[in-house]
């Protein structure tokens, strides 16, 4: 089964926390505190693998999570890092927000792509030794990782699509012309997904097309199977509209061509104004008399397309036709690399209520969930991160709250990793 959109769930792996610990060892007196760093979590990281061409893995496990980092001990002795959890996706994937479905990211490249960063490791008190605070009892708790629902979806990466009504010959000319072998038989939709094959024009010019299964009236609103993968031609810069002539359907040549216009139109306007070229197919099988092939040629030169004459069954014109498109492809721009347009919004306040407060002599040591998440996003080297992580604080009643329970100036607050000096 050709399975080309996919939704799943991914989780990082959750920071270590830091360990509470004081080095004790014979004839060495008040060693100090050496409690070690947590681990950091494993991230969720995709990978493009050549040797995949379906979201089918990904039918039956739609929960991906990655190992959390382990908890530091004594001696200094950090906690060892999670695993990361590596996800392989055909090349050509494209990663979209759940809920939104903005572009998070195209995996059209061979580079990797970090989906979910793991939780950073929480302090070991050997961080937390001041000359006035000589024996700190805390440490800081690792940082969740961060968590997406997203939306996987196939866009196949050819240069050329090959589009029409089932039937027409599409799978037949990709045969002839490429290393591919798809199924060929001689009823509708035979054609269940896209097949793709690379084109060798001669030394150094070569392209690869994809064979679109069969588009009919009313493939834009879901109708037959053109709807599920019409996706596939977004990415095609030349499209190449096969058209049966031959009549041996009783079909007229001039309605095929233009409702699946009409239907490349109703998906989309940019792809209705992609680059065509126009192929009369099954020109060895004309009846006698027929005008099928010529009101054809008129009908499409008249408004702009080239047009060419095929066999794909005995080969006549193919090679021609493949030259042609080759010629056109060196003209136009590179295939379509989706831009990430999302932008990951940033955990709102909550309640002061919902956070644990300790105190710890001049020291005030508070976490909490959405705290967690807020911090996480934060970059404090940014002044408008950190205004707006102040906001957040006052907005919450974290400060109300704190003076209620007699922070005084110059006390430390340590949330996580992040530490400042209170002022009223």
């Amino acid at each position: 089964m050709f399975v080309d959109k996919v939704k799943i769930y991914c989780k990082a792996g959750n920071g270590g926390n830091g360990a509470v610990a004081f080095h004790r060892e014979k004839y060495v007196a008040a060693g100090g505190p050496d409690g070690g760093d947590g681990g950091h979590g494993g991230s969720i990281v995709l990978r493009v693998d050549d040797n995949m061409s379906t979201l089918m893995d990904f039918r039956y496990q739609r929960k991906y999570t990655a190992s959390n980092g382990q908890d530091g001990q004594g001696g200094r002795r950090s906690g060892k890092r999670g695993e990361d959890r590596i996800i392989k996706v055909p090349r050509g994937t494209v990663v979209k927000d759940a809920e939104t479905e903005a572009v998070i990211h195209d995996m059209s490249d061979a580079e990797d792509f970090v989906l979910c960063r793991g939780g950073r490791g929480g302090w070991g008190n050997q961080h937390f030794a001041t000359p006035t605070r000589q024996v700190p009892r805390f440490a800081k708790a690792g940082l969740p990782g961060e968590e997406h629902e997203v939306i996987l979806e196939l866009k196949l990466l050819a240069d050329v699509g090959l589009v029409g009504f089932p039937n027409v010959g599409k799978s037949t000319l990709l045969s002839v012309t490429s290393n591919a072998h798809p199924k060929i038989a001689n009823y509708h939709f035979t054609t269940l997904y896209p097949n793709l094959g690379v084109i060798y024009v001669e030394e150094g010019v070569s392209f690869v097309m994809a064979d679109i299964p069969g588009i009919i009236e009313g493939a834009a609103e879901g109708a037959g199977l053109g709807h599920d993968f019409l996706r596939h031609i977004d990415r095609c810069r030349l499209i190449v509209h096969i058209v049966d002539v031959s009549g041996s359907e009783d079909r007229d040549p001039i309605e095929d061509f233009e409702k699946i216009n009409q239907e490349l139109a109703a998906y989309s306007e940019d792809l209705a104004s992609r680059p065509m070229i126009v192929a009369a197919n099954k020109t060895d099988l004309l009846y006698d008399g027929s005008d099928n092939l010529e009101r054809l040629r008129q009908y499409v030169t008249e408004r702009g397309y080239e047009f060419y004459e095929i066999s794909a069954a005995t080969t006549q014109g193919t090679k021609q036709l493949m030259r042609t498109i080759a010629n056109r492809l060196r003209e136009l721009p590179p295939v379509t690399v989706y831009e990430a347009d999302y932008v990951k919004p940033l955990p709102e306040a909550g309640s002061s209520d919902d956070l644990q407060i300790e105190h710890f002599g001049d020291t005030w040591v508070i976490s909490g969930k959405w705290l967690a998440q807020l911090i996480n996003d934060i970059n404090f080297g940014d002044y408008e991160s950190r205004m707006y992580f102040d906001r957040q604080l006052r907005k919450s009643g974290l400060f109300e709250r704190l003076e209620d329970m007699g922070i005084e100036d110059g006390n430390t607050v340590s949330i996580y990793d992040f530490e400042f000096d209170y002022e009223r």
